[in-house]
């Protein structure tokens, strides 16, 4: 049964550049323009016309945009719940602009070594997160650490969540990677893996959407009876001001929005391609997790039956429950 059917989501890409080379991801090597303030102030409108409540600026690294605090700020203010993702090299320098405009702030971290994150991510990052998390903590913030979670660095979910995230208060989100078009991070998790990752996800401090893990175990979306929701639950804005469908990994069209997101996403020609969502070729097989979260949300399959309990978890240690009920 659908208990929503308007979109939830917006993923707002604020630039596709980044300052990292992720191993497994290849968003670094595209060109891209930055959003201006002017349609983000229009866009933002017209999502809450749609009914949107959480906005994920996102990128690319979107603390390379210089104001990146002015667009969580406005968005902020009009009552949506707002998340954020970095890879923390330019966090120390951003902190006091962004101080309590991020309900949900999250810092990559894949490993407690600082060889091999780095390694990961291209790029000297690691001990940035830990000065970011100093920051932060000190400006009254609560980051979350964000774990991408390989086969190579499963191991080493007990010292990240010992060393860093337990002594510092924060909440340990474990994200299990997925491949898309030409991305591949490897062999996919085990049987076995996944229940030790699961075990994990039920400790005080962790995260773990538990359907995603069901979603793995039953060989992901399948065409033929799709769980994807994403076209209908989340909206994708480019940094070319445009409306990506169904999803941003698989852009099959992209629509310019001109200022008129409203109108854009409630035509026949978008709510017809927006009806495929996960019903694609590329679609089979596909767990990925920004898409699968909402579209677990909406609708009571056994995943939302099974997401259910984390999310509640995680709503309740953060406090976020409280922004949701007084906006």
């Amino acid at each position: 049964m659908r208990l929503v059917r308007h979109p939830v989501l917006c993923n707002y890409y604020v630039t596709y550049r980044c300052n990292a080379k992720c191993s497994f991801c290849d968003i670094w090597e595209k060109p891209s323009p930055y959003i201006t303030l002017d349609d983000v102030t229009r866009n933002l409108r017209d999502l809450k016309r749609l009914g949107v409540s959480v906005v994920d600026f996102t990128g690319g690294e979107p603390l390379l945009h210089r104001q990146i605090h002015e667009f969580v700020g406005l968005a902020h203010d009009m009552g949506f719940i707002t998340t954020l993702t970095t890879n923390c090299l330019l966090y120390p320098k951003y902190a006091e602009r962004l101080r309590g405009k991020v309900d949900m702030l999250h810092f990559s971290l894949d490993s407690s070594e600082k060889e091999v994150h780095d390694r990961g991510r291209g790029v000297a990052c690691f001990d940035f997160v830990l000065e970011s998390i100093r920051v932060a903590r000190e400006l009254g913030e609560r980051p979350d650490v964000l774990f991408t979670v390989f086969r190579q660095n499963l191991a080493d979910l007990e010292r990240v969540y010992e060393q860093i995230t337990q002594p510092n208060g924060l909440v340990l989100i474990l994200n299990p990677a997925f491949e898309y078009g030409d991305v591949e991070t490897g062999e996919q998790l085990t049987p076995e893996e996944l229940d030790y990752l699961s075990a994990f996800g039920k400790r005080k401090g962790v995260y773990l959407n538990e359907a995603f893990i069901q979603l793995r175990r039953d060989g992901g979306n399948h065409v033929a009876d799709p769980v994807c929701r994403a076209a209908s639950t989340t909206l994708v804005v480019s940094p070319s001001d445009e409306l990506v469908l169904p999803c941003y990994h698989l852009g099959e069209k992209k629509f310019p929005i001109e200022g008129r997101l409203f109108d854009l996403y409630n035509s026949a020609e978008v709510q017809q391609l927006a009806a495929l969502e996960g019903r694609l070729p590329a679609c089979e097989g596909c767990t990925i997790n920004c898409y699968m979260q909402p579209s677990f949300a909406v609708e009571t399959s056994k995943y939302f039956w099974q997401a259910l309990p984390s999310t509640i978890k995680y709503n309740w240690e953060k406090g976020t429950w409280k922004r949701m009920l007084t906006r």
